[in-house]
């Protein structure tokens, strides 16, 4: 996951990689700032429909930034936006649709079912890993690339959809009675967008045997999980 590769590399491309850090370690610092508010928001041990707004206000803030940073670029070099991103954004509302619709009769195909690994009992862990196999297959495909820019881009920006948009919108309908094991994923969260931030900013790129304790730490809490 070299974002700044070693070895030397033309200006131009060695500019480009600078200006990937110091995007990537903006939207990891978006990752602590939103996992942050959530935890502030939660402390009363409650999620309500004005700590919803607060979520959606500041998810909709990060995406105002967004735009305005593409339209400040497009103005330096000179371009305009194509006619086909009204295509995109058509598309995009279709697989939003399908996406929903799917997942819907998914989790209440499963929710009937009473006893195995496959059953309401496990649910959680199943629309979970449901919604991170689209996300794995990007990340391999953008390794076989070779661009990790894109892979941590992706992963990370997740963290700006689930955590202020999906919560607060179940929030404006419903209440969320914070569970026991909130702190300790809160706790998890932060912890492992600071070792990215560390290595990110340190040497531009996450060890391969960081990886492997990643990978290792991540099957034990799935382990200890369908355990308990």
């Amino acid at each position: 996951m070299a974002v700044i590769p070693s070895g030397k590399v033309r200006k131009t491309a060695a500019r480009t990689h600078r200006i990937n850090r110091l995007s990537l370690l903006l939207t990891t610092v978006a990752v602590f700032f939103f996992t942050g508010v959530l935890w502030a928001l939660g402390r009363d041990g409650t999620l309500d429909f004005g700590d919803g707004l607060v979520l959606i206000g500041i998810f909709l803030f990060w995406q105002c930034f967004h735009i305005i940073d593409v339209l400040k670029n497009n103005v330096i070099k000179n371009r305009s936006l194509h006619w086909t991103l009204l295509v995109d954004l058509g598309l995009l509302v279709v697989g939003t649709v399908g996406l929903y619709l799917s997942v819907d009769w998914l989790v209440e195909w499963v929710s009937k079912i009473e006893a195995g690994f496959i059953s309401r009992e496990h649910i959680g862990w199943l629309s979970g890993w449901l919604m991170v196999l689209p996300n794995a297959l990007l990340a391999l495909y953008y390794g076989w690339r070779n661009r990790p820019d894109i892979v941590y881009s992706s992963q990370l920006g997740d963290g700006h959809i689930c955590i202020p948009l999906c919560v607060g919108i179940f929030c404006l309908f419903n209440k969320i009675h914070i569970p026991s094991f909130f702190e300790a994923g809160i706790a998890i969260i932060l912890g492992a967008a600071a070792l990215h931030f560390f290595f990110i900013a340190a040497i531009g790129r996450l060890p391969r045997w960081v990886g492997w304790i990643l990978l290792i730490l991540y099957s034990a809490f799935v382990y200890t999980g369908l355990v308990e």
